[in-house]
């Protein structure tokens, strides 16, 4: 994580988010604007919650861990998202480890300006009521179509997800693939998996090699994803 000193930058994202609201006078000058590469950690389950954050730029990637290891995908998000919002209105650690699947851009607060500015602040609020009563019901919308859908589906919808298609400042349609970490992430076993993989290579979706995943139908994985169950 580096801080981006750039107040007029800061300004320039609070603007076209239309947060002017949301962080009034009192709050403004406590706002930081963050950088965070691809694949680095912007928090971790069960690591104290510090700060509130805005993603102005970028994609996240939201997963859970179980005790044995184990993970699971929930989400995959853009701008504009929250994270830190429900630890902060509950006052507890943080729920799921949040990862930068781009080069990501968010502004953030300390909880202790939030405690100090913001705690009978209106807009900033029913700004936070209602990114969680959404995040709520996606989230049960996901976990739902997790279950219900075949690996397949659930295949598709990762690699759109983690490849940046044509339409993103990065475009990238090759990624590096373990398949014991997938598989956990999107809840099967690798052997099952691998089964999947070869079949979507035989079909012309994908092409794997040594390691590698690349996207060679994108439209085809869209086809197979329907709506896509991670964003």
């Amino acid at each position: 994580m580096k801080e981006i000193k750039d107040q007029e930058q800061l300004l320039s994202y609070i603007q076209d988010f239309q947060l002017e609201s949301v962080f009034h006078e009192p709050l403004f000058p406590h706002l930081s604007l963050y950088s965070f590469e691809q694949g680095e950690l912007i928090c971790s389950q069960g690591e104290a919650s510090q700060y509130l954050y805005v993603l102005v730029k970028g994609k996240l990637k939201i997963y859970t861990s179980s005790h044995e290891g184990n993970t699971l995908i929930l989400s995959f998000q853009k701008p504009l998202e929250l994270i830190g919002d429900i630890e902060y209105v509950q006052g507890i650690d943080i729920i799921n480890t949040v990862e930068a699947v781009s080069p990501v851009t968010m502004i953030g607060i300390h909880q202790r300006w939030l405690k100090k500015y913001g705690s009978d602040h209106a807009p900033l609020l029913r700004f936070l009521l209602d990114v969680i009563t959404k995040k709520f019901y996606l989230k049960n919308n996901s976990m739902s179509l997790n279950i219900m859908n075949p690996v397949e589906v659930r295949l598709a919808s990762y690699l759109l997800s983690v490849t940046l298609d044509e339409f993103d400042s990065l475009f990238k349609n090759q990624i590096n693939i373990s398949i014991k970490d997938a598989a956990n992430l999107i809840g099967t076993s690798a052997r099952h998996l691998n089964r999947v993989i070869k079949h979507l290579c035989s079909v012309g979706l994908i092409e794997r090699n040594k390691g590698t995943i690349l996207v060679k139908d994108r439209e085809g994985l869209r086809k197979l994803a329907g709506d896509n169950i991670y964003e």
